[in-house]
């Protein structure tokens, strides 16, 4: 087991410095050549870190607020309850290949007056130990690649149904160290990344009726500079992300609620085959229409997720969902299913995801967060 991972481990950190896929996050093992998969740098910032929007498939950009709310849609600490909430997430990551990488993630937010919040969150990417060898399979060294990003947000309601939000992040990647990567004209040296991003969002909720309460979002998340892995004049673009959504809730009765949730989410960097060299912004824009099969291609660059959350009472949660992505551009497809339960001040929420195909590396990926509001 120690030296299949470090093969596996190893050839993904040098695939990451080439831009290629990765296999945490936006994996396409087991597709062909023909596969046109959206690559960028640091995939794991568009991953969801925690139980309650991982069971609903990855969806949450238009869900109830909670302290998890800063990195799916800032906009939504405009319309937060509790004074203050705290929220820890842990997930082992690719177990059924490797037994020592993991995702954490902590948030909080406090509330500033009745209409705006600000929130702190700390998202670290643990990638366990490797063992980088040349090309005649001898060690190198050993190394403990980490990624993390800090992160601020400040959510303001403009209205009783509208609020708007804006979030700033550093992002620190180090993969591979210092490490001298080929041999003798051709060697340069690696090392880590580092840059900031900023997120803006908007988030819509009101009541249609006494039953039904409905909730609009939009985000666009990790706007920031590329970021270089090498000494080479070589730099990657950042997972910035658009996030659009709905969450349809349903009073039932007194005890009982339902909601639906839909996300969408497109990636807005070039597409493969695009210019690679261009600015960030150019980036973005011409994102929507640079894939080389035209506007069906475009299509398929967007990955839907979906859920329906139950409530009975306010203290225990049953949750399922389902995420998409075209077999064209990854072929991500997995279920997700979840349970929370809320006492007092506490909540605790968990979810299990559970691949569409054999041999998935993100099969039996499950998560858990525990969380602590305080008026």
């Amino acid at each position: 087991m120690y030296k299949k991972s470090i093969l596996l481990k190893a050839t993904t950190f040098m695939l990451a410095l080439t831009s290629a896929p990765l296999a945490f996050g936006q994996s396409t093992v087991g597709q062909g050549n023909d596969v046109k998969a959206v690559t960028t740098a640091v995939p794991i910032l568009t991953v969801a870190p925690d139980a309650r929007s991982a069971a609903l498939g990855d969806a949450g950009v238009a869900i109830s607020p909670d302290a998890n709310s800063p990195h799916w849609n800032p906009a939504k600490l405009g319309f937060v309850q509790e004074d203050m909430s705290v929220s820890l997430s842990y997930s082992p990551w690719l177990r059924n290949i490797v037994d020592d990488m993991s995702l954490s993630y902590l948030s909080g937010y406090k509330k500033l007056n009745e209409t705006s919040a600000i929130s702190l969150s700390l998202l670290y990417f643990d990638l366990g130990d490797i063992q980088f060898i040349d090309a005649n399979r001898n060690p190198i060294q050993d190394y403990s690649p980490k990624e993390y990003a800090i992160s601020v947000a400040y959510g303001q309601a403009l209205s009783e149904n509208l609020s708007l939000g804006i979030g700033a992040r550093f992002i620190h990647s180090n993969l591979a160290g210092n490490v001298n990567v080929g041999g003798g004209s051709t060697s340069f040296e690696s090392q880590p990344g580092n840059t900031a991003a900023v997120d803006i969002g908007i988030y819509y909720n009101k009541d249609l009726g006494q039953k039904i309460n409905l909730a609009l979002g939009a985000n666009v998340s990790n706007i920031g500079g590329k970021i270089a892995y090498t000494t080479r004049d070589e730099k990657d673009f950042l997972p910035t992300n658009l996030k659009i959504g709905t969450a349809v809730t349903y009073n039932l009765d007194a005890y009982n609620t339902l909601t639906f949730v839909l996300d969408a989410n497109k990636l807005l960097v070039p597409s493969p085959g695009a210019d690679a060299d261009q600015g960030v912004v150019s980036g973005i824009f011409s994102s929507f229409g640079d894939a080389e099969g035209g506007f069906s291609e475009e299509m398929q660059e967007v990955n839907l997720s979906g859920g329906l959350e139950y409530w009975y009472n306010n203290l225990f949660a049953a949750r399922v969902g389902y995420f998409y992505e075209n077999p064209e551009k990854g072929g991500r497809q997995y279920l997700s299913t979840g349970l929370g339960l809320r006492y007092q001040k506490f909540g605790l929420d968990a979810a299990y995801l559970i691949p569409g195909e054999q041999g998935n590396p993100l099969a039996q990926t499950m998560r858990f967060t525990l969380s602590l509001n305080l008026d």
